[in-house]
């Protein structure tokens, strides 16, 4: 099986300092949505992996959390699209989990859930937490300029080997290439 992991905020919708808190603030990123359209053709399988601390913070509810979500899907079925699972951590940095990133434990969750190995997974992320996660776990990563990432580049710091990409549109061309 063909499977990609990525992140949500600032690689598949608009990013903000101040969290997306409900579903009419979460805008798709121009092209995401069709990306991921384009995977969903080509045979791949999709997750995401998002911390989403805004819960434990009180900025919104799972049920916001869910409707959100629900928001995203809807407008990808729209393009032809589908995420096969939505994988998040609602806790903060202080909450010391497993799960958020840059610790690998829903990374590994993905894996262990579809059965993958992760050394053949592609991972997109815009933030530096995303990529360590994604690199620690075995995942051919890929850092995209949108979101946080052109910061991300320019701060450095990034884990060997990664592939730099404009946006997800030009993240999934590369995949694809290479599959």
């Amino acid at each position: 099986m063909k499977l990609v992991i990525l992140d949500r905020d600032g690689v598949i919708n608009e990013d903000s300092a101040n969290f997306i808190k409900n579903p009419s603030e979460w805008i798709p990123i121009p092209g995401s949505l069709e990306a991921i359209a384009l995977l969903n053709q080509s045979g791949y399988r999709v997750a995401i992996a998002t911390n989403q601390s805004g819960v434990s913070r009180g900025l919104f509810d799972m049920a916001t959390l869910n409707s959100i979500h629900d928001k995203m899907l809807r407008e990808l079925a729209t393009v032809g699209g589908r995420i096969d699972a939505v994988f998040y951590c609602p806790h903060s940095a202080d909450d010391n989990c497993d799960c958020r990133k840059p610790k690998t434990g829903m990374i590994k969750e993905i894996a262990k859930r579809f059965s993958v190995e992760l050394e053949r997974v592609y991972a997109v992320g815009d933030a530096l937490r995303d990529l360590q996660a994604f690199s620690n776990a075995g995942c051919q990563t890929i850092l995209v300029r949108t979101g946080k990432g052109e910061r991300t580049l320019a701060e450095g710091g990034l884990p060997e080997n990664i592939i730099v990409c404009a946006d997800l549109s030009e993240a999934v061309q590369t995949i694809i290439s290479v599959s």
